[in-house]
């Protein structure tokens, strides 16, 4: 049976924490870059066998990333747990953290329930790399009408995000919250759901989560931080309910390997969510569409001329 080397578990490591992230697409390039490579990185990396070592190796590494996540955004954490457990004791939602935390819950629910029914059927049929280049090339479509298609409402709040840079990190972070608060439960609800594009690989979960809030009215500030904070559970659910893998057969002589990829994929994580909550007070998804859609197009002709 094909193993994991080194090499392949620091490049992987690093390209899942920061893709995860960043609104390219973590599924999506790690199906591609195995098959661009070709050779033993096609055998070894291959996402969609389904008794491939490569399937536990990813468990590590989507475990890494949302601790990552935790230890970034672990201020507002503790305050959203302590929302929701003020909430039950109370019997009421009042303070913008106990709404934030029922925001969330409710929010993670569609794509969870999704996940549990398709997630194996998607992985299997299509994480492939052909339709993997084209989701890629469709992620970079949907950030690029997302900027176009945004409310006036979204660029005004964008206007009010900028003029209040250089505050402190805690104080905007608490501005922040408190604007995703205000949400309504149906609007949060829809925002977290476009997660379940995510599942097709080459659709970035952050990037159509964010399109989401845009689209509803938030700015690139406040729908990236609510991007993060609802991938979270999310990521970290995925991998600890496939730990089993990692554990069993799957995981047999690549321990070593599966500690090296998840600890570049938390740094590349800690480090990407850090720079993009700065990049969002001020820049757009722009940039990310235009990746997206030439490294699409690039894999398709790539792999076609091979």
């Amino acid at each position: 049976m094909s193993h994991l080397t080194y090499t392949e578990a620091v490049v992987v490591g690093l390209l899942q924490g920061v893709a995860e992230l960043f609104p390219v697409s973590s599924l999506g390039h790690s199906v591609l870059l195995p098959a661009l490579v070709g050779g033993r990185w096609a055998r070894d990396l291959n996402v969609s066998a389904p008794e491939s070592p490569y399937l536990a190796f990813i468990v590590g590494l989507h475990v890494a990333t949302a601790i990552a996540l935790l230890a970034f955004f672990w201020r507002d954490w503790v305050r959203i747990i302590g929302g929701f457990l003020t909430s039950v004791r109370d019997r009421r939602i009042e303070t913008p953290d106990q709404r934030l935390a029922w925001l969330i819950i409710f929010a993670t629910i569609p794509v969870g329930i999704t996940g549990l029914l398709v997630e194996h059927t998607f992985r299997t049929v299509l994480g492939k790399p052909v339709p993997a280049a084209i989701f890629l090339a469709l992620n970079g479509g949907v950030l690029y009408a997302g900027e176009r298609l945004r409310r006036r409402e979204s660029r005004a709040a964008d206007r009010a995000v900028a003029a209040s840079v250089g505050s402190t990190a805690t104080d905007l972070a608490l501005a922040s919250d408190r604007r995703l608060a205000g949400l309504s439960l149906a609007r949060g609800t829809g925002i977290g759901a476009a997660q379940i594009l995510a599942l097709l690989p080459g659709i970035s979960r952050s990037g159509v989560t964010m399109v989401a809030g845009l689209l509803r009215g938030l700015s690139h500030e406040d729908a990236a931080r609510f991007s993060f904070l609802l991938a979270t559970p999310v990521i970290l659910a995925a991998g600890v309910l496939k730990i089993p893998d990692l554990t069993g057969p799957l995981g047999d002589g690549i321990h070593g390997q599966v500690l090296v990829g998840s600890v570049l994929s938390g740094v590349g994580a800690y480090v990407s969510v850090r720079f993009l909550t700065r990049y969002f007070e001020t820049r757009t998804l722009t940039p990310f569409a235009v990746y997206c859609v030439v490294a699409g197009l690039g894999s398709l002709i790539w792999l076609g001329v091979r």
